[in-house]
């Protein structure tokens, strides 16, 4: 499986992009309302996670701030988890609803780790 190995920082890069792409679009519909209904009634959901799912997918998206908005981002998605899916009666995050919360935690702790790479704001022309 060698022959992808030349392509390892752009798709790390993909990776960061599109997880990114895809929570800023979360924070969106809790905070703006696009797509969908509108702003969220939970205050929690309005004021806390919307923003940092908005804020930290956008800085995540284009490489600012990468390891801190990652981190964040990871530890709010833990929280998620643990808060919103997870109960004794229903282990199984399939079942549970709590698979997309568990992949988001550790694709961005995962990114916290490694930086934002190439393709980012925060990239010094280094590839990672």
């Amino acid at each position: 499986m060698g022959f992808m190995e030349k392509y390892t920082d752009e798709c790390y890069a993909l990776l960061r992009i599109v997880s990114g792409f895809i929570f800023l679009w979360h924070g969106a519909s809790k905070v703006l309302g696009i797509p969908g209904e509108g702003p969220s009634e939970m205050a929690m959901m309005l004021y806390v996670v919307g923003p940092i799912e908005l804020i930290g997918g956008i800085f995540i998206c284009i490489g600012f701030m990468t390891r801190i908005s990652a981190f964040i981002a990871s530890g709010l998605m833990a929280a998620a988890y643990w808060m919103a899916h997870f109960s004794i009666d229903n282990i199984f995050p399939t079942l549970n609803q709590g698979d997309a919360a568990i992949l988001y935690c550790f694709v961005f702790l995962s990114i916290a780790a490694r930086g934002a790479g190439m393709w980012s704001v925060d990239s010094d022309d280094t590839v990672y």
